[in-house]
């Protein structure tokens, strides 16, 4: 694990170790992540390919007692999420490139598009969770290179099951991400 990794997991472990309520872990994981994504100088290459068909989800850090996983999510050009909610929390960081992230509400027609359709750039660093709103679609900003994003979430990410919903019927269907390897350095 680099320094700074290192320092990011300090600094979530302190915030979960409070005891503090999810807005103010939020608060810390946040500003942890805006100091982690400022510099693009230590991820690990092996956590940082892309696949030329779907995105990859990276385990950088585990947290022995799974209160939170650190994963770095690589993609390909023009690769997209379906529409899918975390049911955790989760603070995500744009390391390289560019994603664009579109808000979904369930409704009687479906899935609706929830605001507007919101673009990070290195540096940006956004919350997703259950009681601020956890439900999106993300893509790949550009058809012609790679991005990559840091997430911090509240478990064991890649055992959560979470849901991806059909965007005409807004009918929901489970999954488990799991992980698409574990980078070097990794405590898994």
């Amino acid at each position: 694990m680099t320094a700074k990794l290192a320092h990011f997991v300090g600094r979530v472990e302190a915030a979960l170790g409070d005891g503090a309520d999810e807005a103010t872990v939020l608060a810390a994981v946040r500003s942890a992540m805006s100091e982690l994504v400022a510099d693009d100088d230590w991820l690990p290459e092996a956590a940082a390919q892309p696949h030329p068909v779907h995105y990859q989800q990276f385990l950088l850090h585990k947290d022995p007692a799974a209160r939170f996983s650190v994963v770095s999510f690589v993609w390909g050009p023009g690769q997209k999420t379906p529409i899918h909610d975390h049911t955790v929390w989760g603070v995500i960081g744009m390391l390289r490139g560019s994603e664009l992230s579109q808000g979904f509400a369930k409704s009687a027609d479906g899935m609706t598009p929830e605001g507007q359709i919101e673009r990070l750039q290195p540096g940006d660093v956004v919350a997703v969770s259950p009681a601020i709103g956890d439900i999106h679609q993300v893509c790949n900003a550009f058809d012609d290179k790679v991005s990559i994003s840091i997430h911090a979430y509240g478990a064991d990410i890649g055992q959560v099951r979470r849901h991806v919903f059909d965007p005409v019927t807004g009918v929901a269907k489970e999954f488990v991400s799991g992980y698409s390897g574990v980078a070097a350095g990794a405590r898994p």
